[in-house]
């Protein structure tokens, strides 16, 4: 059952929100921190159930070296840091003590992307997807919502392996309602269309939606499909879209390189070729700044989406505008 979203919505809440949930539900979870549990959020659980939280420090190595170890015990161990120090200073042990035996460890990388509350590029990640899809075995899970975030956190708590959890930090608009259950590995097709596919991923999903809108009203006819789990991905989903429509945009707050647009072309040069574009972050870190004109200047905002689909439909030569 899940519960009601606000009309604007926080990941990063619904995150905390949730593991205490979890622990009320699952002896096996425990929750080690960064020394970020108020930005993460989850001081929730060490104010709600402190027995059951552990903070670790500014010390990622070795988090991650307890976590693999609680996990070889048997238990379930979340793991909260901003993901650009969470995918690269503990990248090894990820590799070693995670990955390579298969242990469940949730990684769960906070302030993800572009807007993280005018950090700085040395606080944004923009290719944390590209390193952990390399990752063998590791489940890459890039939530579109709030309402989203609880039911992938619901579902990756039983998940056989690794799982890392990309979160964003503001309060976001909400995706419609799901009709089904979440599944790691099933993306969801938001609106149909004739013209052109947009598959996102992550809150540039609800960006998509209202590109597509803006594009009906231009008489474009546009399919969304929303990708929350990049790996395993629904590559049948994917195919299917793009045969239907002839045309594929992808879109993510995320580099172009190695992302979802990486993935959609493998999938797609195999399986069904068509022209796709690739929308998101060119080979460069950001910088500080509103999220307005960070979506603005790197070219990520609905308007800009619904630009670049619209070149691809009339067959222009560029996507960006």
């Amino acid at each position: 059952m899940t519960r009601p979203t606000p009309a604007l919505a926080a990941q990063r809440d619904a995150y905390g929100d949730t593991l205490v949930e979890l622990i009320d539900r699952d002896e096996r979870v425990y929750v080690l921190d960064g020394d970020l549990a108020n930005s993460t959020r989850a001081d929730r659980v060490a104010v709600d159930r402190p027995e059951r939280f552990l903070q670790m420090g500014i010390a990622e190595q070795n988090l991650v070296g307890v976590a693999a170890g609680m996990a070889s015990c048997g238990l379930v161990p979340w793991l909260s840091s901003f993901a650009c120090f969470l995918v690269n200073r503990d990248l090894d042990q990820v590799r070693i003590s995670v990955a390579q035996p298969g242990l469940p460890v949730r990684l769960v990388g906070s302030y993800s992307g572009l807007l993280t509350g005018k950090t700085g590029k040395t606080h944004q990640e923009v290719a944390d997807l590209a390193v952990m899809r390399a990752m063998p075995g590791m489940a890459v899970v890039a939530p579109g919502d709030a309402r989203e975030v609880r039911l992938a956190m619901l579902a990756a708590n039983d998940w056989p392996g690794p799982v890392y959890l990309r979160l964003t930090r503001d309060p976001h608009p909400p995706l419609p309602p799901p009709t089904g259950d979440f599944e790691l590995g099933r993306a969801r097709l938001l609106r149909q269309g004739d013209d052109v596919a947009i598959v996102a991923t992550g809150e540039q999903s609800v960006r998509a939606l209202g590109a597509a809108g803006q594009l009906a009203t231009r008489g474009v006819s546009a399919a969304v499909l929303h990708v929350p789990t990049v790996k395993p991905l629904d590559e049948d989903a994917i195919a299917a879209v793009a045969a239907a429509t002839g045309r594929v945009l992808t879109a993510e707050d995320h580099s172009v390189i190695g992302g979802l647009g990486g993935a959609v072309c493998e999938v797609l040069s195999e399986r069904c070729p068509v022209p796709v574009r690739r929308l998101g972050i060119a080979d460069c870190f950001g910088e500080s700044g509103d999220n307005d004109d960070l979506l603005a200047k790197y070219g990520l905002s609905a308007d800009h989406i619904a630009r670049a689909a619209a070149a691809l439909v009339e067959g222009t030569p560029t996507a960006r505008a």
